[in-house]
């Protein structure tokens, strides 16, 4: 990779705020220009009831065989809780994570030992797993890691290899608010020419963001972290859409660096 080998590209940056710097700065390192443009907000979670049910399931975190943790937000904000009420991590327990990235966000957090999937960060990958199969999870409780709602795939799989399994969220995601012109205006002003996405939510968020326009930004190239948002985006009308196998900078920035034929 050249220090210039980005130069071609204005990359919209969609990523919640605190999740921005590295991929910000690994684009414009190599020539590249990022605007942002958050399109979900990460919170804390903040009702009562949310908040006493998850600190009883933090108080007996050991009575778990397995926690999965699904982001690297599911970690930030999980983390301090643990930490809060286990000065050391209980030993006891097998630990998963979806992708590398949230792997060693997992480590150095706990120091502990994390197995991860190689080839993506979806549910349907973790559930590829040979820890995660009938045999292993059957009979076994299973902590989730994640934020309030989202997808029950992985829950729900595990459920019927056996496994009983909690959520444990840690966090509530909200739409950032924009003007409704806003995203077009941007894209059309600093000549964006590459768009980014990192999950389904923010799929719909940017369809909703282009509004009756999208037809005019559907061949833009969008940077998408796996197979299942890539079919989704090409059914939302995106003609140019990449899978980067993962939502990580270095995944996102090898994507960007095959992107060089659509451009020319």
């Amino acid at each position: 990779m050249t220090p210039q080998s980005l130069s071609a590209y204005n990359v919209l940056v969609t990523r919640p705020v605190a999740q921005q710097k590295a991929l910000v700065e690994a684009i414009e390192v190599q020539g590249g220009s990022a605007f942002s443009f958050p399109l979900i907000q990460i919170d804390p979670i903040n009702e009562t009831t949310q908040i006493r049910i998850l600190k009883n399931q933090i108080q007996q975190l050991d009575n778990y065989h397995v926690l999965i943790f699904i982001s690297t937000n599911a970690v930030q904000q999980g983390a301090q809780w643990i930490h809060n009420y286990w000065p050391q991590f209980p030993v006891s327990i097998a630990v998963i994570a979806a992708g590398p990235t949230t792997a060693e966000l997992v480590t150095a957090e706990f120091n502990c030992q994390v197995i991860h999937s190689e080839n993506g960060m979806t549910s349907e990958d973790l559930l590829t797993l040979d820890e995660l199969n009938e045999k292993q999870v059957k009979g076994k409780k299973i902590g989730i890691f994640r934020g309030i709602g989202g997808r029950e795939l992985l829950a729900s799989t595990l459920t019927r290899r056996g496994a009983s399994v909690d959520y444990l969220e840690v966090y509530r995601r909200s739409a950032v608010e924009y003007r409704a012109s806003e995203l077009r205006e941007l894209i059309r002003q600093e000549n964006i020419n590459v768009l980014s996405i990192t999950s389904g939510e923010s799929l719909n968020l940017i369809v909703q963001q282009l509004g009756d326009n999208k037809a005019e930004f559907s061949l833009l190239p969008l940077l998408v972290p796996s197979q299942r948002i890539a079919d989704q985006a090409k059914e939302n009308g995106f003609q140019r859409v990449i899978n980067a196998n993962g939502a990580s900078e270095l995944s996102f920035i090898a994507a960007l660096e095959s992107l060089a034929d659509m451009l020319e």
